[in-house]
């Protein structure tokens, strides 16, 4: 071995002889770190001032160094502190083996005066037992094994760790397990109580500990007055080496009077408080425990299951899930499949799915310290009566995640009010932070407070529910403004939230507060259709279409606007009906599913006709001509176009009639009469030169690029392209930025320069693939072809070929007789 082994391995060795050798292996890497020799014995004597004979026996094996004489050496070695910690447990360990192997020796007799501590008597070993099954915890372990070497090296204070995470997650199997490993270093004692501060019965008292401590160290007279106690209890400290487990406090004035007075003691505190008073104050290290990993936390599963033949990988990370990976619930899920054998376990990952019937099956039979719902209370009731509703009310929040300005307008309260009990809550980890601002509840946590909130009056939860969601659909509709001004006439007009609502004036944070609050948005729009609130549906879906659209986001807007069709059929809303049809319309068309497309946007013109709303009408005539013209049937687009063009010119749209007259162009395009379609490009320009509407110039340059190309003024093309493809990255428009990037490469490529178009078409095809355009995704394969033909890889153009032809037949795309003549024959001809 050439270098020390990790700290895992170092965990294994047990005997004097294993830590010789682990001296001897980090003796020869601080010589080969230094470039020299190693450090002889001579030299680590005249360094140490120690016996050139005892320093032999340390490293052959013949003799345990002592604590502080080990520790020097490693140091002097060039151990890290990280390594320092470890190495001084594996040598605590090897001396408790051996204390074990040992012969117990006589009791002591008491030789000291009344009240004080009885000299020579053994320390008390109040650690409790070491949970069964612990798993790794490898991090954990190891920065509380540096926080005490750093403290031994200091020799100035003591160590003082804050071990702090929600109920359940293992707080106290870490620091039991931890307290085991380190006993040795501790020769004069090691002191444990759990403070019960958070728990079904009154905590206990500083002062009751103080007694209990004094007793367990052979102080015989113990003082009735509680500072009287705590002066004794450092008295009697004062120079022994001892550490003192302090579970489950409520806070650090309940921990403050058993802190020792000495340098050589060590504490360590577990908490659902973050103990933020004891880290500021008495100078503690703070350890978050946070919920175990995927691995580990399957791991544990099957460290307690008794049935391993039918615990695949798969089933265990389906219960650890729904165990929230919280080592409590891990637990209890575990003895429950133990004592219902005969049900299979994937049967009863099953049951376990209903979150709330989930909290009562995760009871421990009757042991409230192992029902996790009691547990969990046990850090409710703590709460004040108002944060106590405040929690209620949070887990009506449908989404993983949520910020200050959600959780006001769940409260009904202002911005600093929402913070101060995020952060109360924080503190007692009922909820943990999951990114700057935001915040998070594991899965049993929410089914806790959900199953708590259904005992709340179904007025108090439905008017937080209506709140919500017009915070929702008010902060959505000011970030559409952001992100596409130009659009503001075509979306519904929201009035502000009654709660406070982030400042989205920019494009940058408007799009980033979509993206974060995508996923919560498609509830919304569920819990309106589901309550009734049916003009909120309709509206978050039209507000937030074209959103969904150029970001390819298809599954949450199909999500968005079936809620809203749903919700528009219910209250006989026939123009909602229209544009929630249309707009799912406009997503399967990009998915390439042209059919049912096609029959929702009929559908989506007969109500539009129905109703009367003639903007409606000619924006479903538009699509209608785009959906005709991508299926190739020409003389169909032209018609919906001309339409769609005539109502726009009507109603005195300048968007509209810029739509219809490049689309238009781009059927002349399509059928070869290219002055013509240069053309109405360019009316459409100057029709958009009179909006802000820089997205649509976008298109249009795009569109006018793409005829350029065919009357090979393929640099103008390519300019054209490159200003598209600018506004397009700008606006965040992956749609557009997918279609201008294959244009592009398409126009690099008759200019000659097939290394640039192969990269462009690469870039398209990456954004096709992440939104799912098919159309895209074919045109990207057949440029890539294209361009690996001209520089001679002939294999990657005949794959890209294929691809590409595989693509357009699925998608129905008028047949490419250029692929299959060059898929029939040798490349290149």
């Amino acid at each position: 071995m050439n270098d020390l082994p990790d700290f895992r391995s170092l965990r294994e060795i047990e005997t004097v002889d294993g830590l010789a050798a682990l001296l001897r292996q980090l003796r020869r890497r601080h010589a080969r770190s230094a470039g020299d020799s190693q450090l002889t014995y001579r030299e680590l004597a005249s360094r140490t001032g120690w016996a050139l004979g005892a320093i032999g026996e340390y490293f052959t094996g013949k003799t345990l160094p002592p604590t502080d004489r080990f520790d020097v050496l490693v140091r002097l070695l060039g151990a890290s502190e990280a390594e320092q910690g470890a190495l001084a447990t594996a040598r605590d360990r090897v001396e408790e083996r051996r204390r074990a192997a040992a012969p117990a020796p006589p009791p002591d007799r008491p030789n000291g005066p009344a009240g004080t501590a009885r000299a020579g008597a053994a320390g008390p070993a109040q650690l409790p037992l070491e949970a069964r099954g612990f798993v790794n915890r490898a991090r954990e372990l190891a920065m509380l094994d540096a926080a005490l070497a750093a403290a031994e090296q200091d020799r100035s204070a003591g160590v003082i760790v804050a071990v702090s995470g929600t109920a359940g997650v293992g707080k106290t199997a870490l620091a039991v397990r931890w307290a085991h490993l380190v006993a040795g270093r501790f020769p004069d004692g090691q002191l444990f109580v759990n403070l019960r501060g958070y728990d079904q019965d009154e905590p206990v008292r500083p002062a009751d500990v103080l007694a209990r401590f004094l007793r367990a160290l052979g102080v015989v007279d113990v003082p009735a007055d509680a500072e009287e106690r705590a002066a004794k209890y450092r008295t009697a400290l004062s120079g022994r080496r001892v550490l003192v487990v302090l579970d489950n406090a409520n806070g650090a004035e309940q921990v403050r009077p058993l802190l020792p007075g000495t340098p050589t003691c060590a504490v360590l505190v577990t908490s659902r408080d973050s103990l933020g008073g004891l880290v500021a104050v008495d100078g503690a290290r703070r350890l978050a425990v946070d919920l175990l990993p995927n691995v580990e936390a399957t791991g544990l599963l099957r460290r307690l299951l008794d049935r391993d033949a039918e615990a695949d990988t798969a089933t265990l990370a389906a219960l650890a899930e729904q165990c929230a990976r919280l080592p409590l619930a891990l637990r209890v899920a575990a003895e429950l499949a133990n004592a219902r054998q005969a049900t299979p376990l994937p049967a009863l990952v099953g049951e376990l799915a209903d979150q709330r019937r989930r909290l009562d099956l995760l009871d421990s039979g009757g042991d409230v310290r192992g029902d996790v719902r009691a547990v969990l209370s046990w850090s409710y009731q703590s709460l004040s009566p108002a944060a106590a509703a405040a929690f209620r009310l949070l887990s009506l929040h449908p989404g993983l995640e949520f910020d200050a300005y959600a959780t006001a307008a769940l409260l009904d309260a202002d911005l600093p009010a929402a913070r101060h009990l995020l952060d109360t809550f924080g503190r007692s980890h009922l909820v943990h932070r999951a990114g700057p601002g935001r915040f998070g509840m594991h899965d049993l946590l929410r089914a806790y407070a959900a199953d708590l909130a259904a005992g709340d009056a179904e007025p108090v939860r439905g008017a937080a529910e209506l709140r919500l969601v017009d915070y929702y659909l008010a902060v959505a509709a000011a970030a559409m403004d952001a992100v596409h001004p130009a659009g503001q006439q075509r979306r519904p007009r929201v009035p502000p939230a009654a709660t406070p609502m982030p400042v989205l004036a920019e494009h940058s944070s408007a799009l980033a507060w979509l993206d974060a609050e995508r996923d919560s948005l498609v509830s919304i729009a569920g819990i309106a259709a589901q309550r009734g609130w049916l003009a909120q549906a309709v509206d978050l879906s039209r507000t937030l279409s074209r959103y969904l659209n150029v970001g390819g986001y298809h599954d949450a807007a199909l999500a968005i606007h079936g809620h809203a069709l749903e919700a528009a059929t219910r209250a006989g809303d026939l123009a909602g009906q229209a544009h929630a049809l249309a707009s799912m319309a406009a997503v399967r068309m990009r998915l390439g599913d042209y059919a049912s497309a096609g029959a929702d946007y009929e559908r989506a013109l007969a109500l539009h006709r129905k109703s009367g709303e003639r903007a409606g009408e000619a924006n479903v005539l538009l699509d209608l001509g785009s959906l005709a013209g991508r299926q190739g049937q020409y003389d169909a687009a032209a018609g919906h176009l001309g339409a769609a063009l005539a109502v726009y010119q009507d109603i005195g749209s300048h968007l509209g009639t810029a739509a219809a007259l490049s689309n238009l162009g781009l059927v002349y395009q399509y059928t070869g009469r290219y002055p013509l379609a240069i053309e109405h490009h360019q009316r459409a320009l100057a029709e958009l030169e009179q909006t802000p509407d820089r997205v649509g110039q976008a298109h249009t340059l795009a569109n006018l690029a793409a005829v350029l190309t065919l009357v090979d003024r393929h640099a103008d093309s390519a300019e054209q392209y490159g200003r598209a493809i600018a506004i397009f990255r700008e606006a965040g428009d992956r749609s557009g930025q997918t279609s201008a990037l294959n244009g592009l490469g398409e126009s690099l490529a008759a200019l000659g320069q097939y290394d640039r178009a192969h990269a462009r078409h690469a870039d398209a095809l990456a954004l096709a693939e992440q939104t799912g355009n098919r159309y895209e995704e074919g045109r990207a394969h057949r440029g890539l072809g294209d361009a690996d033909d001209r520089t001679g890889n002939q294999a990657s153009a005949q794959s890209h070929w294929a691809h590409a032809l595989e693509v357009f037949a699925e998608l129905g795309v008028p047949d490419e007789a250029h692929l299959r003549a060059r898929l029939a024959g040798p490349a290149g001809n």
